[in-house]
C-alpha cells in the first residue's frame, strides 16, 4: 500500500497517526503532514509551502514592530529592549536566543496590530519567533516552510481544543508541543523522536491557566517564552536520546484537552482571586465603572493581600532552617508518591509487635495508579523498617517478601490524599492512617493500637509530620 492510499483511509489525520504512517514508510513526520494537505487542497507540495509561510506574514510584520516602535500594556518595549542589546540577549545559543527574543517580540506586537491566532494569539507568539529565527539564521526558504507546516498542523489540533481560557491549550501548550516537533525536524529526527518531544512538551503544560497572563504586566513573557524553552529541550532529549516515552501522542493531546475545561472552572478562579490586584487596565474603562462596584473590588483586593499574607506567613512558620531543609534521600523517583507512603509504612513497622504475617495498602487512586513505584517503598517501610534513601532494599523487597511469604493486599480508596497501612502479625494487627504530603511529610490521623506512640516513633526516626 503507498502513502497516498494510508494517508486517505485514515483522514483525517491525528497526529498520532502522522507518526504512525511516516514510521512504517520510514519517511519524515512533515513528509506526511505535506502529503495530506496535498490530498485536502488539490495543491501541489511547492504552492503548499509557500501558501504556508503566506500565513505568517502578518505575524512576522507584527514581530518586527514589537522590536522596533511596539508598546504594549504588559510588557512594555521589552522587545525593542532586547533587540538593541548587543550580542547574546537571554542564551549564549544563537538560535534559541533569537526566537525567544522575536517570540516576546510577537507579543508585544500583539499587543499593538494584533497576531493571525491559530489556538489563540498566544501560541502564534513562538511559532512565529521560531520561524523568524530560522530566517536570520540562515535557513533555505523551503527548510523553513517545511517547519512551518510542522507548527500549523500541531498548532492545528490545539486550536480545536481549546475551548475555555487556558495557556494550557494555547501559548505554552500549544506553543511547547509544536517547538518540540519542530525542533525534532530540525535535529534530523524520527518521526518516533517526534512523538515522544510532543508528548514530554505537553506535560509541564497542562493545567496552566491563562488569567494571570493576558492581564498582568510580564507573566505572559514566560509563558510564551517557556514555551520555546521546554519544546526545545523536549525535542533535544527525544532526538539526541533514546529516553522512554510510553505515552502516544493522542492520548497525551486528549487528556490536555480533558483538563483545559477543568482547569478554566477549578483553577481559575483562585488564580483571578490572587492575581486581580495586580490586573492592569485603562483608566477612560475605568470611568466607565460604576463607583459602587470599585468600591467592592477595592474591598475584595484589600481582603485577599491580607489573606496572602496570612498564608506566606504560615509557609514561613513551616519551612526549616536553610542548614537543615532537605530531606532524607528518596528512591523510586517522587518524595510524594514514594517518600510520603513509605514513611507511612515505616511508622507501622516500628509500632508493629511479633512476626509480620500480612500488610494491606490503601492508596487514593493518584497513588495506586503509581503503585508500580510506591508499592516497594511501602514494603520495604512496613516490613523491615527501611528508609526512604535504601535504593538496595528497594530494588529487592518485592522478592524478599515474596520468598518470605507475607500476604500482600493494595486497595484502592476515594478519599483524597489516603494512605493507610495495616501490618498484621501473630500478636496482633497494627495500623497508621495517614494523608499524603510532599518531601515524604505525612499527616498522621490515627493509629493502632496507639496514635501518640506513632508520633512518638516518626520523631525518633525523623519523619517530619505536619497538620492538616
Amino acid at each position: 500500500m503507498d502513502i497516498k492510499t494510508m494517508i486517505e483511509e485514515k483522514m483525517p489525520l491525528t497526529l498520532g497517526d502522522i507518526v504512525e504512517i511516516a514510521d512504517k514508510n520510514n519517511v519524515r513526520f512533515v513528509d506526511i503532514v505535506l502529503a495530506e494537505a496535498e490530498i485536502q487542497t488539490g495543491k501541489s507540495k511547492e504552492e503548499i509551502l509557500d501558501e504556508v509561510l503566506k500565513e505568517f506574514e502578518h505575524n512576522l510584520h507584527a514581530v518586527e514592530v514589537g522590536l522596533t516602535t511596539g508598546s504594549s500594556l504588559l510588557l512594555g518595549t521589552t522587545g525593542a529592549q532586547l533587540n538593541n542589546m548587543e550580542g547574546f540577549r537571554l542564551f549564549k545559543d544563537e538560535f534559541v536566543d533569537k526566537a525567544l527574543v522575536y517570540t516576546i517580540a510577537a507579543q508585544v506586537g500583539n499587543h499593538g496590530i494584533g497576531l493571525n491566532p491559530c489556538a489563540g494569539t498566544g501560541d502564534s507568539c513562538p511559532y512565529t519567533g521560531f520561524i523568524k529565527a530560522m530566517y536570520e539564521t540562515g535557513y533555505r526558504r523551503e527548510r523553513v516552510a517545511e517547519i512551518a507546516a510542522i507548527l500549523l498542523k500541531v498548532g492545528s489540533m490545539f486550536r480545536v481544543g481549546k475551548t475555555s481560557t487556558g495557556c494550557n491549550m494555547e501559548g505554552f501548550g500549544a506553543g511547547s508541543t509544536a517547538v518540540a516537533a519542530a525542533t525534532v525536524e530540525l535535529l534530523g529526527g524520527s518521526a518516533k523522536a517526534t512523538e515522544r518531544a510532543m508528548v514530554t512538551a505537553i506535560s509541564p503544560t497542562i493545567g496552566v491557566p491563562c488569567t494571570p497572563r493576558v492581564m498582568v504586566p510580564a507573566l505572559c513573557a514566560t509563558h510564551i517564552g517557556g514555551a520555546i524553552l521546554v519544546g526545545t529541550l523536549a525535542g533535544g532529549l527525544a532526538a539526541k536520546t533514546d529516553m522512554e516515552v510510553n505515552v502516544p501522542i493522542d492520548v497525551m493531546l486528549a487528556m490536555a484537552t480533558a483538563v483545559h475545561p477543568i482547569s478554566a472552572k477549578a483553577i481559575v478562579p483562585s488564580v483571578v482571586e490572587f492575581m486581580q490586584p495586580f490586573f492592569k487596565t485603562k483608566e477612560p474603562v475605568e470611568r466607565l465603572i460604576d463607583q459602587a462596584i470599585k468600591d467592592e473590588e477595592k474591598v475584595h483586593i484589600e481582603q485577599t493581600l491580607v489573606k496572602a499574607k496570612e498564608m506566606a506567613k504560615k509557609l514561613a512558620e513551616g519551612a526549616r532552617p536553610i542548614t537543615n531543609t532537605l530531606g532524607e534521600a528518596v528512591v523510586g523517583g517522587s518524595s510524594q508518591a514514594v517518600g510520603s507512603p513509605t514513611n507511612t509504612g515505616r511508622i507501622a513497622h516500628f509500632l508493629a509487635k511479633g512476626k509480620i504475617k500480612k500488610v494491606k495498602i490503601e492508596l487514593y487512586p493518584e497513588l495506586f495508579a503509581r503503585r508500580g513505584i510506591n508499592v516497594p517503598g511501602v514494603l520495604m517501610g512496613s516490613v523491615y523498617g527501611s528508609s526512604t534513601a535504601d535504593g538496595k532494599m528497594y530494588k529487592e523487597v518485592m522478592e524478599l517478601v515474596e520468598k518470605e511469604g507475607i500476604e500482600v493486599e493494595i486497595a484502592k480508596v476515594e478519599e483524597y490524599q489516603a494512605q493507610k497501612v495495616t501490618v498484621v502479625t501473630d500478636e496482633g494487627t497494627f495500623m497508621v492512617d495517614a494523608l499524603n504530603r510532599g518531601g515524604g511529610r505525612l499527616v498522621l490521623r490515627d493509629a493502632k493500637p496507639s496514635r501518640q506512640e506513632a508520633v512518638d516513633i516518626a520523631n525518633k526516626l525523623g519523619i517530619i509530620l505536619v497538620e492538616a
